[in-house]
């Protein structure tokens, strides 16, 4: 069974759709918070200018989301997955973002859940690249269960902390 990286995904709190170019507006209306990007070592990424490569980088992954408060309907963040290998049994995920009245709680907890129960029925491992100087997300890696794995320069040429959450051995 191949690999669906963009599936519709809900939970109580959240539903997780594909990304579509038509979201702009009201994903980067979520972003523009200068206070969600200021551990993030893009920290000016809150500029329409910097948001659009994210923006448009999620969109040519194949594997973005926009986060949807189930209560709401609105459009709360973002996240993908990236770096699909099938040979290696691996995916990331990442790029995530929510605003801050949903930090903290269920919300990003159950986003998490919903991204690597979906993985791990195609994957071993779940991995997560998160900014060295982003203590806040990695507090919220190892609240899911994250395990720290080492270091890396990841694709934009920050330092990273690197989780990974592993498939449960069935026996």
């Amino acid at each position: 069974m191949p690999f669906e990286l963009q599936p519709t995904l809900r939970g109580d709190f959240v539903e997780l759709r594909p990304l579509r170019p038509d979201d702009w507006d009201t994903v980067y209306a979520a972003a523009s918070d200068p206070l969600i990007w200021e551990q993030h070592p893009e920290s000016d990424r809150y500029k329409p200018d910097v948001f659009r490569r994210y923006f448009d980088g999620g969109i040519d992954c194949g594997g973005a989301f926009a986060v949807i408060d189930r209560k709401t309907g609105a459009v709360i963040g973002s996240t993908r997955y990236s770096g699909y290998d099938e040979a290696g049994s691996v995916i990331e995920i990442g790029w995530t973002f929510l605003t801050r009245d949903y930090w903290g709680g269920a919300y990003n907890r159950e986003m998490k859940r919903l991204l690597v129960d979906h993985a791990l029925q195609f994957v071993t491992r779940v991995i997560f690249s998160v900014g060295k100087t982003n203590i806040r997300s990695q507090r919220a890696m190892e609240k899911i269960g994250g395990v720290r794995t080492g270091t890396r320069i990841n694709g934009a040429g920050h330092d990273s902390v690197v989780f990974e959450i592993r498939q449960p051995i069935r026996g």
